[in-house]
This record gives structure tokens, sequence and C-alpha cells, in this order.
């Protein structure tokens, strides 16, 4: 499928964006474990190093958006991010979060934009789980 842009035509392949973010961590799969418990997330695909044990790249699916994820290696450093995601529930997505680890940045507030909070994973990501008005 081809995502329009004003300067050109990108494309993109079925089921993925034209931006995605990929996070490179230390436990990659506990991390995978973590999104799947907290966020719904969904997995869509892994491979493994030669070791059979280290994830070499894997997929999520969170709602339509796609997260990929490695294991940090000499060769790939730690890549964290901050995200914003949307959920269907911020005070649920924030009590979950901080049941599997996660540190409180900011209690659910209701703001302009919808319920919002704000926690950092046990893998140095932040997130913003915000609940649409």
């Amino acid at each position: 499928r081809k995502i329009k842009n004003t300067m050109n035509s990108l494309n993109v392949p079925e089921g993925y964006q034209a931006v995605m973010p990929y996070l490179i961590l230390h436990n990659a799969k506990d991390f995978m474990d973590w999104a799947m418990n907290v966020l719904d997330a969904t997995e869509k695909m892994r491979s493994l190093r030669d070791d059979n044990s280290t994830i070499a790249h894997a997929e999520l699916f969170i709602g339509e958006s796609t997260i990929m994820v490695a294991e940090a290696s000499e060769q790939w450093t730690v890549n964290t991010a901050g995200m914003f995601v949307y959920v269907a529930n911020a005070d649920e997505a924030y009590s979950r979060a901080l049941a599997h680890g996660a540190t409180a940045i900011m209690p659910p507030a209701d703001m302009p934009y919808g319920r919002t909070c704000g926690v950092k994973d046990p893998f140095g990501n932040v997130w913003w789980p915000t609940q649409a008005i």
C-alpha cells in the first residue's frame, strides 16, 4: 500500500507504518511480555540470533502500530524511546504498568486532550498512556 507524502510517495509494506519505533534493550523478551501485559500488545513476529534464545528482531502491535525490538549487544547498544500511546483506560494502564515494575512519572490526570499519565518501564522507555476524550 502507498502512503502519500506531499514531497514524494512512499512504498510502505502492508501492515507497517511510515515511522515505527525500534527499541534495542537489555531483556528484550521481558520487554515484550511487559508490553503485552500492560499495553495489550500482540506479538507479530520474532526472529532469534544463532544462540536460539536472544531476540535478533521482533515486532509487536499496539492497536495498528508496530514497535520493533531487539536485544542489546556490543554491536547494537541500548536505544530506548519516549512514546505516547492511546489506551482504552488510562487509570488501568497506569496501575498495570506499576504492577509490572514501571516507575511513576505522572499519575492519571485529565488534560484537554484526554486522561493521561506517565510511566517509565523497567527497560528505560517512557510511556504516556492516554485515554482519548
